[in-house]
């Protein structure tokens, strides 16, 4: 009968029919055969192929380069939208679009600015059958912006005392990486105390003499732009108190110092971070980093756990000498509480970090192309999850699918679209898009529908060649929509194929599975559909097998004599065979004693490397087969060499004079395997107290065979010894008998005693114990002893075993304790132990800080005062104290906002401090507390106080509308940030002409209730640049700026018309009169009338037709080269002076000023008055390709507490002055010329230190 292949619901292994090309139908789809001239056929929606990332920081010295690549039939088109927007790129000489796909090119190397096309970019790639999107690419260019001026004083401290060095580099895109050197260039070294924080802030545990240098420099490097900066060196100096004599110490007050701790061992204190928990959020998928520093003396461990949990194995790592822990991949199965533990011989703290990690959305299963017939179902699948659940949203060719055209084969249900019943116009591309606040997903599916009649891509007349009484498989690869079924027929009058002897595979293959000599002839494969029939005729010639009728025997010969291994093959006189041999599976040797003689192989003088195993293997075309033998070679026995190996273990051990302390242990030495034994050692092991575990115990030399050994008291002695030659060590002997030692009383003391409260009225005592070894005897237990150290009572003790910790309760809060923790066992006690001094546990303070006053110095910087507490009312360790300030209103608009409060801390006794980056004109309220161990006391009455008025910030923008041809009208938006009430307005203008010279500068006063503005009496067809800002009675604020020209007299020329083609998007005009402004019309003439537009273009300035070369006059030759020789002294003087450290006159004034903690104010801008010159932000320069002429917007300095205290949002010095500089930027008055705020690239040399 005939024999049909049938489309089914799920596709077959293919695993039996490799590389064969194959159709099948999974979940009512067809999947389209890659073969290269069916796909030039058939019609395709788009695909988007290759996209920018979404995230695509720029540098902005080189040409912007936006990618967008997709594939369709017919090939699509591409469009663009900018923030939402469509993106007219004709309308931008600067952007083109690359030829043949959608990528754009920006070319601002010439001119433009990168910042001018900061936004988010999104490609549509379009043909008949849809359009597919890319995801929305965020365009933004890298900074590298100066490290702002700061003025450091040098710190000086007493061995021991902990100091942290702030970096707080500059704010750049992408964030800079942060390293410390010298000023050599070379990297400070770092270790488990001195070490770089995650935040680059170098931190010490404990300062030491050899830490005392003047060169701490921090520097950031930005890769994107290939910069590096450096902020200026920090100065430290260790001293030993016990160094100063009488007169300096009458001369330098304590406040001078960096802090006021004693320089006494102490136990850790968490540096970073602050209190004994935080939190952390972290997104899936990244790096987890968690860090603590501590500082104390000796210089604290760190250790971390994972509570209710174990750290991942795999994925755990530890930087930063342990102070940092990291997991990579980090998953929602991360999340928990770690805990970091500092710990010294003085104590241990520790810090819980709750992390919580997010996910932004990930796909569980992204939607898939699909190609159906017309009638036939399918479905689009889009899952996706994240932490939140994201939410699932479907668009049809770019459009949401809530307003997209109406289509009645489409079902929408949740994240599944359900096609029924298709037509080719159902055909169309659908957007996924996943979303969550963490990020999102955007997959682009088409849906194909095809009607195709059948075709059969298997190349006709193919010749199959099969080896009898083996498989044969006979490709019919076919296309078809519907799909089509394939029968199968054999010979020329078409014979049906039976099933019990074939099998049809679902892609078309007919497989033989035993090909016979009948098997040979031409088979037709037929494919058909509603759409037509298709069919293809292939070849199958049945061959005989190759085979070894004589094989090769296996021989033994004696060395010298000749042998020979015979090989006769068989095979279809069709094929032609090729006979090669192999020694182990190798090529045989290159060696004229191998040679072939017909059909044997001869082997000459064989020699003891002859022998091996031969193979003879016969290969054709369709198979192979092999036969092997071995050649075993016989030669005299040589005369063994001698044998050089490690000593065999000694043996015969024995115990003799048995004493309480000591005990001698002889053995016989084993075979030296002819290399002298060097020496033996002894080790031992413990059978009571640590069976199994052999220690270190004596060695000796290698001509000895006995040892006195030295024994401890109460252990279970075995022995056992290892010998040594210059090969290595010999195995271990077997153990001696076993010989148990005298009880006696504990030599030694448990350790790491130390007392501290957990609760007020208590006394936690803790120790290290003993171990069993140490224990010399059963019975172990411990005397704790304590009394009050001021108090005249006796000491009170108790006695326990088996821990290491015991609470002493009703105790009075926070009362110094002597304590001391004796060892003893059931044959006596340990020497008197060392006593150590403790606390009782603390309690909140119960006093707040009183006469609190401020003083207002500035509109953005206060100064606090209030009156310390009683060390009574303390009750525990001063930490410091703590002001909470927010602000309650805003002075201008009397509304009421969202109060946030912040926090700094000044550690220590300090009675005074500065609360920076407050705004100006604005109402202020604070209080202040005293803070201890436990925690924070009372808080003050509230004091309130007002912030005056400072200058604003720059108009919000300033647009130019109306050109005409006189006049200009400008339209603006006040300050975001006015800081004041606002006088007026200042606007700035001069013409600039067409080789851009600017003209005489024009200075107008705008009232502050404008926000807009009509320019009269201006010169016709003339390009003007603006400058505006606003005032308050602080002053001038931020300038922006504008260009705009004044539209062509029309009344002077008459228009010229040209007749464009419909189909046409462009025309060139040309015959134009440069350095001239002209105003052009586009009309367009339809049923429905004649419309237009216009705009205004002006034309470059005219060129020299003819030039002098002043290269090759003499006189410009001799002018250079003065120039140079200037700039070579110039810098060599510059070199000289920063290698000295001179002072500008304005430097020496700053550094004469009374008080270091409050620099004066600028009156026009208000930030600190402090000066720089070029040299001090000078880079480090590498190849800077930044054009000469290009701008960069300069930014309104932000005030930041970073650049001040600890706790929350700052980091102040001990004795309360703060770390850092807090300065302003203004913008250079109009027509000073441009500046850039990029950074030039540094020296190569700087290039191998990160």
């Amino acid at each position: 009968m005939q024999l049909k292949i049938m489309p089914k619901k799920k596709c077959l292994s293919a695993g039996r029919v490799p590389l064969i090309l194959f159709l099948c139908q999974m979940i009512s789809a067809l999947e389209v055969p890659l073969d290269p001239k069916l796909l030039e056929d058939l019609v395709q929606p788009p695909t988007i192929t290759q996209q920018s990332p979404k995230d695509y920081i720029i540098d902005p010295r080189e040409n912007i380069v936006i990618q967008c690549e997709a594939k369709g039939k017919p090939p699509p088109s591409f469009s663009w939208t900018r923030n939402g927007t469509h993106f007219d790129i004709d309308k931008d000489p600067l952007v083109t679009m690359k030829p043949g796909s959608g990528t754009l090119i920006i070319n601002i190397m010439s001119e433009g600015k990168a910042e001018t096309y900061e936004g988010v970019y999104q490609c549509t790639a379009r043909n008949e059958r849809g359009a597919a999107i890319s995801n929305n690419i965020v365009i933004r260019p890298s900074r590298s912006p100066l490290w702002t001026k700061e003025k450091l004083e040098p710190m000086i401290l007493r061995n021991g005392q902990p100091l942290v060095l702030p970096c707080r580099p500059p704010i750049g895109l992408p964030p800079p990486i942060i390293f410390w050197m010298d000023n050599s260039f070379q990297r400070l070294p770092q270790s488990e105390r001195v070490s770089q924080g995650l935040n680059g802030d170098l931190y010490f545990s404990n300062v030491l003499p050899e830490d005392t240098r003047e060169d701490y420099i921090c520097y950031a490097r930005f890769n994107h732009t290939q910069t590096i900066q450096q902020k200026q060196p920090i100065s430290v100096k260790v001293i030993s108190v016990d160094e100063l004599n009488d007169t300096i110490a009458a001369n330098l007050s304590d406040t001078e110092f960096y802090g006021a701790k004693s320089s006494r061992e102490r136990p850790p204190t968490f540096l970073t971070p602050e209190g004994n928990a935080s939190n952390k959020e972290e997104l899936r998928g990244n790096v987890l980093s968690l860090e603590c520093i501590a500082e104390g003396l000796p210089t604290p461990i760190i250790y971390w756990i994972k509570e209710d949990g174990i750290l991942p194995i795999n994925r755990t790592f530890y930087r930063n000498f342990k102070k940092t822990l990291q997991i990579i991949h980090v998953s929602e199965a991360d999340s928990g509480n770690y805990q970091c533990i500092a710990k010294n011989a003085l104590g241990a703290i520790h810090h819980t970090i709750s992390v919580t990690v997010k996910a932004a959305p990930y796909w569980i299963m992204a939607p898939q192309n699909l190609v159906l017939s017309p009638g036939e179902d399918g479905t689009l699948i889009c899952r996706a999850n994240g932490n939140p659940k994201p939410r699932i949203s479907w668009l049809t060719n770019g459009v949401p699918i809530e307003i997209a055209p109406d289509d009645p084969s489409r079902k929408i249900d949740g994240d599944t679209i359900i096609f029924s019943n298709v037509q080719e116009r159902s055909s169309a591309v659908y957007q996924c898009n996943a979303s969550n606040e963490y990020g999102y997903l955007l997959a682009n599916a088409f849906v194909n529908v095809l009607a195709e009649p059948p075709r059969i891509l298997t190349s006709a007349n193919t010749l199959y060649q099969v080896i009898a009484n083996r498989p044969a498989l006979l490709d019919c690869a076919f296309f078809g929509s519907p799909l089509p079924t394939i029968e199968w027929f054999k010979g020329a009058k078409g014979s049906a194929l039976h099933e019990d002897i074939y099998v049809l595979h679902e892609n078309g293959t007919l497989e033989i599975p035993v090909a016979q000599k009948d098997s040979t002839g031409t088979y037709t494969c037929v494919a058909r559909n509603k759409l037509g029939m298709a069919k293809n005729e292939v070849h199958l010639e049945i061959k005989d097998p190759t085979r070894i009728i004589k094989q090769p025997e296996y021989a033994i010969v004696q060395r010298g004599s000749t042998v020979s291994f015979e090989c006769k093959v068989k095979h279809d006189q069709t094929l032609v065979p090729t006979v090669m041999w192999l020694k182990d599976n190798g090529e045989l040797p290159s060696d004229e004693r191998f040679t072939f003689e017909k059909e044997q192989l001869v082997v000459a003088d064989v020699s003891d490397d002859d022998g091996g195993t031969y193979t003879c293997v016969a290969n054709t075309t369709l198979d192979s087969v092999s036969a092997s033998a071995v050649l075993s070679v016989v030669a005299p026995t040589p005369t063994p060499a001698p044998i050089y190996d490690v000593p065999n273990p000694p043996f015969d051990l024995e115990l003799t004079n048995q004493l309480d302390k000591s005990v001698q242990l002889s053995w016989t030495p084993g075979n030296d395997n002819n290399s002298p034994i060097t020496k033996f050692i002894i080790e031992y092991e413990d059978a009571m107290h640590q069976a199994g575990l052999w220690h270190y115990q004596a060695e000796v030399s290698g001509t000895q065979t006995t040892a006195q050994l030295k024994l401890s008291p109460y252990v279970n002695y075995s022995f056992r010894v290892m010998a040594v030659n210059g090969i290595g060590r010999s195995l271990p002997s077997q153990a001696s008998e076993q010989y148990l030692t005298k009880a006696a009383e504990p030599d030694t003391n448990p350790t790491a005693v130390e007392g501290l409260g957990s609760e007020p009225d208590n006394l936690v005592i803790t120790w290290k114990p003993l171990n069993g070894f140490e224990s010399n005897g059963p019975g172990l237990q411990y005397k704790v002893s304590w009394r009050q150290k001021d108090g005249d009572d006796e000491w009170t003790s108790v006695f326990v075993a088996n821990v290491s910790k015991y609470i002493v309760s009703g105790t009075p809060t926070f009362v110094p304790y002597l304590i001391k923790v004796q060892a003893l066992n059931d044959a006596g006690f340990a020497p008197e132990p060392a006593v150590v001094m403790g606390h009782s546990g603390e309690d909140l303070p119960m006093v707040a800080p009183g006469n609190v006053r401020v003083n207002v110095v500035n509109s953005t910087l206060a100064e606090v005062h209030w009156d310390p507490v009683p060390l009574k009312s303390i009750r525990g360790h001063l930490q410091g104290y703590r002001i909470y300030y927010w602000k309650a209103q805003n002075s201008s608009k009397r509304n009421r906002r969202h109060i946030e409060k912040k926090i700094l801390t000044f550690q220590g006794s300090k009675t005074h401090g500065m609360l920076p980056g407050l705004e100006p004109f604005s109402h202020y309220t604070l209080n202040v507390r005293v803070v201890n161990g436990k925690g924070e006391g009372p808080a003050s009455p509230d004091k309130v106080f007002n912030t005056p008025e400072g200058v604003p910030s720059a108009p919000s923008s300033l647009k130019i509308v109306n050109p005409t041809l006189d006049s200009l009208t400008l339209e603006w938006d006040p300050p975001s940030h006015p800081n004041g009430i606002l006088t007026e307005y200042t606007l700035k203008y001069q013409p600039i002409n067409s080789t851009h010279e600017l003209g005489p500068l024009v200075d107008l006063k705008i009232p502050a209730n404008k926000t807009r503005w009509t320019l009269k009496n201006l010169n016709v067809s003339t390009r003007y640049k603006f400058y505006f800002y606003a005032q308050t009675s602080a002053g001038s604020g931020s300038q922006i700026t504008e260009e705009a020209v004044t539209t062509v007299d029309e009344g002077k020329e008459e228009w010229k018309k040209e007749i464009v083609n419909g189909s046409r998007s462009f025309f060139g005009l040309k015959g134009l009169m440069p350095g001239t402004a002209y105003k052009v019309r586009v009309g367009a003439e339809g049923h429905s009338g004649f419309v237009s537009s216009e705009d205004v273009f002006e034309t470059g300035p005219a060129m020299a037709s003819r030039q002098v070369d002043i290269a090759t006059q003499g006189w410009f030759i001799g002018l250079m080269c003065a120039v140079a020789l200037l700039i070579l002294i110039l810098l060599i003087v510059c070199f000289i002076r920063r290698n000295k450290g001179g002072k500008y006159p304005v430097k020496e004034k700053e550094d004469a000023h009374a008080d270091p903690e409050i620099q004066p104010m600028k009156e026009d801008d208000g930030t600190f008055g402090e000066y720089s010159d070029a040299e001090d932000h000078k880079p480090l320069k590498k190849g800077s390709r930044t054009p000469s002429d290009r701008t960069v917007k300069k930014e309104d300095s932000d005030d930041s507490l970073v650049d001040y205290g600890e706790g929350v949002n700052g980091q102040f010095n001990e004795d309360g002055s703060f770390i850092g500089q807090y300065s302003g930027k203004k913008e250079k008055e109009p027509a000073e010329g441009n500046e850039s705020s990029e950074a030039p690239s540094p020296v190569n040399a700087m290039n191998s230190f990160v």
